[in-house]
């Protein structure tokens, strides 16, 4: 019964579980009307778990497939990337040999119908399209396409199948000799995913690395180990965990990973958190490579996810984990306030830490020296070797304006949809570069355009914030192939002053040799 399954939560919890125990056997056999203990028990448990600490959860189970689908690296649906930016679903790819691609889907088709029903113009929210697109797979769904050059719907049955999450976003050559790979979480197909891209690097000729994981909030700890030990030299230490007991588990690298002789600097900033953590303090600690950006988030504890019978979990923490030095990246908080915990990223802001590494301040009980004498620190986050300021130098009231208000964005769904055919050619970045090379016009028709959306231009705006427009323009458009995030991030690094420093550091290593 769920009043059991909670006197066992509180026992595993080691609380003081009479007075609860007995309040709750009391409602339950002696309140006046019947009570639902189910229901009641929804909004106890989730009073319990905010007592702990900031990580331990309850998920319901309407929740549980929706939290746990991007780790587990697919979803059933149909196999398509669009976007409603103009209340239309407009297909922007299709994912190769998917369900979409065998019916005959293609990039620049609108979808107007599903299952009969017209959601073209009817201001459905994104997720319910989703919802109406997804189902589980061996189903059929209908759709009513609009095409162009094509007067009448086209009709297609598509067979819903087994849909993968890439969590590596982006694989591809930024520079002579460098690769770049962009990681957005750690599923669990992550390190089958990071051999792969390796080898394809490899193949290439790349012998060093930028690893970014800005803006990686995590996921599973046995992914993270198994992509640091593509790092690490044979019985090198990764990470090791701590549980209430004491108890250590240790974790080595085997000696077997694809990249021990590759030069790697790792991107970080403050959404870094978990997992990526884990990754950038093993390799820091060890004096293996470079991290580079901004301090990361500071999550240090290890949760374990245990189910209920219904289909919902606790998700609580049973363990801290330590870099190969010893430290705790765990940033401080107060149990019960989560609110503070929440607002510390805020906080950073507000104290100039974005901007200047000497904003930042750790205690010397926290010091730790690597094997090779570079000292780091624990209690809040992996710092970076090298600090990379957030730069707002060409962010002006223009850019603001035309980013803020979708219209950048909005520009390039419908360029793309004018230069369909020729997009739907591209394969390779430089065929990408060539073709968006050949466009002399594009800010420039970017600028009326975002005229008659209401956005007059400020030359001296425009001019200061040139590079930054047409960086995102590029990028935006390069998503909208084949290539897809390879096509937005080989255009977009050259106004990211993070990646730039990287391929600094990288080209002085080799200069070094």
């Amino acid at each position: 019964s769920t009043t059991s399954e909670i006197k066992g939560m509180l026992r595993q919890m080691a609380l003081p579980t009479n007075k609860l125990t007995y309040t709750l056997s009391l409602i339950e056999n002696q309140y006046v009307d019947s009570v639902a203990m189910d229901s009641l028990a929804e909004h106890v448990i989730p009073l319990l778990v905010k007592e702990l600490d900031p990580h331990s959860v309850y998920i319901p189970a309407s929740e549980m497939q929706e939290i746990n689908e991007p780790l587990e690296g697919e979803f059933d649906g149909i196999g398509v990337v669009f976007n409603m930016a103009t209340d239309t679903v407009i297909v922007l790819n299709v994912i190769p040999q998917g369900p979409s691609d065998k019916a005959g889907i293609k990039a620049g088709d609108r979808i107007i119908e599903i299952n009969d029903t017209l959601v073209a113009g009817q201001k459905i929210p994104q997720r319910d399209v989703v919802k109406k697109l997804r189902g589980p797979r061996g189903t059929t769904v209908h759709l009513g396409l609009g095409r162009q050059g094509i007067s009448d719907l086209v009709g297609v049955d598509v067979v819903r199948d087994k849909i993968p999450i890439k969590s590596v976003e982006s694989a591809f050559c930024i520079a002579d000799g460098i690769g770049y790979i962009k990681l957005g979480q750690f599923a669990r197909t992550t390190s089958a995913e990071m051999e792969q891209a390796l080898a394809s690097l490899r193949a290439e000729g790349v012998t060093k690395l930028i690893f970014d994981l800005r803006g990686n909030s995590g996921g599973y700890l046995d992914q993270a180990i198994l992509v640091a030990n593509e790092f690490l030299h044979k019985d090198q230490l990764i990470v090791y965990t701590e549980d209430r007991q004491h108890k250590q588990l240790r974790e080595y690298a085997d000696g077997t990973g694809a990249a021990q002789d590759m030069d790697v600097v790792v991107l970080i900033d403050e959404g870094s958190a978990s997992s990526s953590e884990i990754l950038a303090g093993a390799l820091q600690d060890n004096d293996r490579g470079t991290i580079v950006g901004r301090r990361s988030f500071g999550k240090g504890l290890v949760q374990r996810q245990i189910p209920y019978s219904d289909g919902s979990a606790l998700r609580l923490t049973t363990a801290r984990y330590y870099t190969p030095t010893g430290r705790s990246i765990q940033k401080p908080y107060t149990i019960g306030d989560d609110e503070s915990y929440e607002e510390d990223i805020w906080n950073r802001y507000k104290n100039n830490e974005f901007f200047s590494a000497d904003s930042i301040h750790f205690a010397d009980s926290l010091k730790r020296v690597t094997p090779g004498g570079k000292v780091v620190y624990g209690g809040g986050g992996i710092m970076p070797d090298v600090f990379v300021p957030a730069d707002t130098t060409d962010v002006t009231k223009y850019f603001v304006e035309v980013a803020g208000r979708n219209i950048l964005y909005r520009y390039t769904i419908e360029y793309a949809d004018r230069h369909r055919e020729a997009l739907n050619k591209v394969r390779t970045i430089p065929e990408l570069q060539a073709l968006l090379d050949s466009d002399k016009g594009l800010v420039e028709d970017f600028i009326r355009y975002a005229a008659r959306k209401g956005v007059a231009p400020d030359y001296r705006d425009i001019a200061r914030s040139r590079k930054l427009i047409e960086a995102q323009l590029r990028a935006y458009i390069g998503r909208n192939t084949a290539l897809e995030d390879n096509g937005f991030y080989a255009n977009i690094y050259p106004v990211d002053n993070v990646v730039v420093r990287a391929i600094g550091i990288l080209n002085d290593t080799q200069k070094n040799d």
